[in-house]
């Protein structure tokens, strides 16, 4: 079983930024598992912004926020962070952590454990 939980959103303008927290909790060794950031805005079906295998250097972007937004881990924490750089309003979303044991995967449905999220706004 693995907790995870949220951090770092909140409301910011254009342009500026963001990092998410994704701190992981359980009773199971970390490392052998993936986490994935996803977001769903309003109106929207949920959508994968970055993943990352806990061992290893495999990462993913979606080409929507490539260039704006990093994924990170920092394992002695068990922690994944999301910097969100150059915020857009339509980065505006619910922001989910998820993990699954084994490697990153793009499809929601492959996650295993969620956060509750946590709330970006970002304004124009």
């Amino acid at each position: 079983q693995v907790e995870l939980v949220e951090s770092g959103g909140g409301l910011v303008q254009a342009g500026e930024s963001l990092r998410l927290s994704c701190a992981a909790s359980g009773r199971t060794y970390m490392p052998n598992y993936a986490m994935g950031w996803f977001r769903r805005a309003p109106g929207k079906e949920r959508e994968i912004v970055a993943g990352i295998n806990l061992s290893g250097g495999d990462i993913y972007h979606a080409d929507s926020v490539k260039g704006r937004f990093t994924i990170s881990k920092d394992i002695a924490k068990n922690t994944v962070y999301l910097q969100m750089n150059s915020l857009k309003p339509e980065d505006t979303a619910i922001y989910y952590c998820a993990a699954r044991w084994g490697v990153w995967m793009i499809e929601a449905s492959e996650y295993s454990y969620w956060g509750p999220g946590t709330q970006v706004t970002v304004s124009s």
